[in-house]
């Protein structure tokens, strides 16, 4: 890297920011981190990466990226006691990059707040989960002010080197981000509901899912979800929480705008149906904090039917990281 290369920080060090930061790392950018619980960042050390204790130790960084659960999360480290912009105008990095997923009026209220403190706001959401990052197979979309958009680009591509679709200004990429992750409600519902159609009829889930994936309407998610689906492994990359916030976001932006969307509300309700099916759990807690792909156990109950692992070796897609 250059004596010229932006400096960079990055906030959010979950299943998400880790392997992001991992890759800018490695592809030989220097970053300062802060995650709430430190010792979740510390391994990033040996890459280079320094790890500070406050973020408002990131005030002096160029470019800081984020990637944080919800909107109030956001605001929080950005506004809030020794958050980054807690120094006022002029003691803030020149452009923030927020690859989170939160709502479009969250989104709005702190572009104000960074704007009045002379700052740019890229909104850069991301499709995928860990995995993916992994893979190389993670791609963004991007919104706000074109020049900034242009100084970040090379960073964005370097988690998420499938592309970054720029989309124009404001807060049009959370409009986008929102509606893909309807969508990935709407398939993971189907999804259980079909694969629980034909295994009640008798087809092993594997068999009917390798014909899914092989056909025209398989895609990098089906094929990435079967092994859940048919060895019942439900570790965590995107909780039913999430998805259930994520899905009202998309029906708040649609009643806004006008735009019917009956489908969406269905999955919605599919997915609360979750919640209570996961009372009937020993611990209900920790069942919602495992992935959602776990819906299709829901839908198995509702079947009447108790699923088990089918012990198949089913390949996701994602086993060969890129070079």
């Amino acid at each position: 890297m250059s004596a010229a290369s932006p400096t960079v920080g990055w906030i959010g060090i979950g299943r998400m920011g880790y392997p992001m930061v991992e890759r800018l790392l490695k592809a030989g950018h220097k970053a300062e981190v802060w995650n709430r619980t430190k010792s979740k960042a510390e391994p990033l050390a040996a890459l280079g990466a320094k790890i500070r204790d406050k973020p408002v130790e990131l005030a002096d960084v160029d470019i800081l990226f984020t990637m944080v659960s919800t909107g109030s999360d956001l605001d929080e480290v950005y506004f809030g006691k020794d958050g980054v912009a807690s120094g006022g105008k002029n003691k803030v990095p020149r452009i923030f990059v927020d690859c989170s997923s939160i709502s479009v009026e969250e989104s709005e209220e702190i572009r104000g707040k960074l704007s009045a403190r002379g700052a740019s706001f890229i909104s850069s959401p991301v499709s995928g989960n860990g995995k993916t990052v992994k893979a190389g197979k993670l791609s963004s979309v991007a919104s706000g002010p074109k020049a900034a958009f242009d100084e970040v680009k090379p960073l964005i591509v370097t988690f998420a080197p499938r592309g970054v679709a720029y989309v124009g200004e404001g807060e049009l990429a959370r409009i986008c981000k929102i509606a893909h992750n309807v969508m990935l409600g709407v398939v993971i519902q189907n999804l259980a509901e079909i694969t629980m159609l034909t295994n009640k009829a008798g087809v092993p889930r594997h068999a009917f899912l390798e014909f899914m994936n092989n056909g025209v309407m398989g895609s990098i998610f089906t094929r990435y979800k079967s092994n859940a689906l048919v060895n019942l492994d439900f570790t965590t990359t995107f909780t039913p929480s999430l998805l259930r916030k994520d899905l009202d976001l998309g029906l708040e932006a649609a009643r806004n705008l006008e735009v019917p969307m009956p489908v969406t509300a269905a999955t919605r309700e599919a997915v609360q149906a979750h919640f209570g099916a996961a009372m009937l759990k020993q611990d209900p807690e920790e069942y919602l904090a495992a992935d959602f792909a776990a819906l299709i156990e829901t839908v198995a109950l509702a079947s009447g039917v108790k699923l088990e692992p089918e012990g198949v070796n089913v390949p996701t897609g994602l086993e060969t990281p890129d070079a």
